[in-house]
């Protein structure tokens, strides 16, 4: 008999796990095992009681989805992460790849998607949401991304972009990401330096542009 596919739900709205719990109950070969609604406890309880796979939220508050799935996947490199968000954008699926999940599937995905994903991810593989997949390949073959000049921000500087842009202040950010108040303030600068605007409504502007608000 196969060793069933232990679980981690991470989502800070409890309707949403709840949906996730009754949809896995219904796979004899999938058991959930843990569920949390932030990044911090999820770290915490991966440590514990290592779940084969972790369903992670982006949109977390506190330390957020994309900063949870570096810790753990520094924690352990062969942890194996299916980022879930509202996001379709291939800009959000290639930042959380690169902080380490294995898969990325959005919430308008189809209940069997997040189901195969699972699936793929407990057999060593990868995977995208097919459409977001195809759109990828499209934008790399013929160079049309939109989104590169976010691109050019690093990992903690494109946490910092999405709070900035979603209406925190440097004040509330640097006690969510356990920074300096000048970090932050310094971090904000540099945004703007690569980015080329000059106030916090013209970096908003641009990421209504690229679909990353709400993030």
């Amino acid at each position: 008999m196969k060793s069933k596919i232990t679980v981690m739900l991470v989502d800070d709205h409890a309707v949403v796990r709840a949906g996730h719990r009754m949809l896995l109950s219904q796979y004899e070969n999938i058991s959930v095992v843990a569920e949390t609604a932030r990044g911090e406890e999820a770290y915490q309880r991966y440590i514990e009681i290592h779940p084969g796979i972790v369903v992670m939220d982006i949109n977390l508050p506190g330390m957020g989805g994309l900063a949870s799935i570096r810790r753990i996947h520094g924690r352990d490199p062969y942890a194996r992460i299916l980022a879930f968000s509202v996001h379709d954008e291939p800009l959000y699926v290639t930042r959380a790849l690169e902080a380490g999940a294995k898969g990325y599937v959005t919430k308008s995905s189809a209940p069997e998607i997040l189901v195969e994903a699972i699936i793929r991810l407990a057999q060593g593989d990868t995977f995208v949401d097919p459409e977001i997949a195809q759109r990828m390949v499209v934008q790399t073959v013929t160079g049309t991304d939109p989104s590169s000049l976010l691109a050019t921000l690093s990992a903690r500087e494109f946490d910092i972009f999405r709070l900035l842009v979603n209406g925190r202040t440097t004040r509330e950010i640097a006690e969510e990401l356990c920074l300096g108040y000048k970090t932050v303030a310094n971090y904000a600068t540099q945004i703007k330096s690569k980015l080329n605007v000059r106030t916090t409504a013209e970096m908003t502007c641009l990421a209504y542009q690229y679909g990353v608000l709400n993030g």
